[in-house]
């Protein structure tokens, strides 16, 4: 990946009720309430902790 590259993860859906270690994702990434929004790194682990959870977030990618 890139230097530089970075990645923006909006929250859409609660954590409530999800298997265990999705509620622990969301709080590694920075998300804790519907609507969050964080501005990450694009490395091979935050890319792992979204696809843990893409299901519950949005994605887009930043120049």
């Amino acid at each position: 990946m890139p230097d530089g590259k970075k990645v923006r993860v909006i929250q859409t859906s609660s954590s409530h009720g999800r298997k265990p270690g999705q509620k622990e994702t969301l709080i590694g990434l920075g998300l804790a309430k519907i609507g969050a929004r964080r501005e990450l790194e694009d490395t091979p682990s935050v890319r792992g902790m979204i696809r843990k959870v893409a299901h519950l977030i949005k994605v887009e990618e930043l120049s």
